[in-house]
């Protein structure tokens, strides 16, 4: 069902509760008014007969025939006067009686003063009447047949009016929130038009005040965000392409080269060897994209365990050591640790791994001496490792891009990379609900601090 239908629909379902309460309230209170306002006219036509039949004294059967010839005579009107003791002074002139009194009825309205009762459709009153000291019983009952005609007459009336506003609610209300969503159904028909292919496009955000406004203003926000995306995958994709042909290419060359003519033995062990070094390379770009794949993962996906930073940081040195036999990486406490939970983490291995590898091999790569200092400290919340080379530094301008893919500052010309390693530590450290900073001065050296969350704070 459609929002506007809905609207629709609870808006003239409200509308129709609330006229519906009124138009009950206004009924029965009219039946209300109407039936006190006959009883009190009932007590004042008995008051009026009684007073005529004692003060002045006229006989009963000249009373009857006065009010059955009167005009003003209420509809099936029936009174009667008894004295205390049960004893009928008078009664109406009626065919049937229909109150039929009884010493019971009689000794409560003595006792209670007044009382009123319905007997089927007549409205009865019986109420004690003082005449020169004396006390009366009266008994009247009228059927107030033009006060229900008027009373169904206005529930009739009630009944059209409700129909006919309920049916003009409707009406409205579909107008109305058809009015009110038409700006959705613009923003509708313009995010129909917007693709992959012409994602610069943007809604109108009106006055930027209203909640329709925000609703344009959330998707023009959410655009931007698809565009950036593209752009940068468009850029890696792009970044990707150029790392992959740049070794294929130079391995083109270089076996083009020594299949134009003869080559001496050692110059064959050359181009294989060069041929070797851009394989290699491959490889890393390649383990280095599936490694970043992988830490893009949903945290729910990746197994975390209890483990040592110490002992991955010694793992992570020995690998480095393997293949690069050159490098040195020295690993010290700061402190000593009272707790292995103080230097443990809930974390995967393997990335983690990975992570420390990369700083290490930069560390190595661009200090003069091929060697990084790695502390391990800790305070009351984080297991804290830094990564320290007295290489070349970072130039100012370089530091904020040093965590964007591919991304490579000028001094990459004293080592080789292919801009995946620093992206790849981030998104593992952020994976790890970790932080990790960087300090570089120029040519005394750069300091990769990270922080991870340890098992004793949790």
């Amino acid at each position: 069902m459609q929002i506007k239908i809905k609207l629709t629909l609870l808006y003239t379902l409200l509308v129709a509760a609330l006229l519906s309460a009124f138009a009950l309230t206004v009924y029965f209170t009219s039946a209300e008014t109407r039936e006190d306002e006959y009883f009190k006219r009932l007590k004042q036509q008995a008051s009026t007969k009684a007073s005529l039949l004692l003060d002045t004294k006229i006989e009963p059967h000249v009373l009857q025939l006065i009010y059955k010839k009167s005009p003003n005579a209420l509809f099936q009107e029936e009174m009667a006067i008894y004295d205390t003791a049960f004893n009928l002074l008078y009664h109406d002139a009626v065919e049937v009686d229909k109150v039929k009194e009884t010493k019971g009825m009689i000794d409560s309205i003595v006792a209670m003063k007044e009382i009123h009762f319905y007997l089927n459709n007549l409205q009865v009153v019986g109420f004690l009447y003082n005449h020169d000291n004396k006390h009366y019983v009266i008994t009247a009952a009228a059927n107030d047949e033009y006060g229900y005609a008027k009373l169904n007459a206005l529930r009739n009336t009630l009944i059209i009016v409700l129909a006919v506003s309920i049916i003009i609610t409707f009406f409205a209300g579909r107008f109305l929130a058809r009015q009110s969503l038409q700006p959705v159904t613009v923003i509708v028909d313009k995010v129909k038009n917007i693709t992959a292919t012409n994602l610069d496009l943007r809604i109108n955000e009106g006055n930027r005040k209203d909640e329709i406004a925000s609703l344009a203003i959330t998707f023009n926000e959410m655009l931007n965000r698809l565009e950036n995306s593209f752009d940068s995958q468009k850029q890696f994709v792009s970044n990707i392409s150029h790392e992959i042909r740049t070794p294929l290419t130079a391995m083109l060359a270089e076996l083009q080269l020594t299949s134009k003519k003869e080559r001496s033995i050692e110059e064959y062990k050359k181009a294989n060897e060069h041929i070797i070094s851009d394989i290699k390379n491959l490889v890393r770009l390649s383990n280095s994209l599936l490694d970043f794949a992988k830490a893009s993962y949903d945290q729910t996906e990746i197994s975390f365990k209890e483990i040592r930073i110490d002992e991955v940081l010694l793992d992570a040195r020995n690998d480095v050591l393997h293949n690069q036999p050159a490098y040195k990486v020295k690993i010290m406490f700061e402190k000593e640790t009272e707790s292995d939970r103080s230097v443990s983490v809930e974390g995967n291995e393997y990335l983690l791994k990975t992570a420390f590898i990369n700083l290490m091999e930069n560390g190595c790569k661009f200090s003069s001496g091929n060697e990084v200092t790695v502390s391990i400290s800790f305070d009351d919340k984080n297991v804290i490792i830094n990564f320290s080379d007295n290489g070349i530094g970072i130039n100012e301008e370089d530091l904020a891009n040093i965590f964007t893919p591919f991304y490579r500052g000028k001094n990459k010309m004293f080592a080789g990379g292919n801009g995946i390693g620093l992206p790849l530590t981030l998104k593992i450290i952020t994976l790890h609900n970790g932080k990790i900073s960087v300090s570089s001065q120029k040519n005394e050296g750069t300091t990769f601090t990270i922080q991870l969350p340890h098992l004793q704070s949790l």
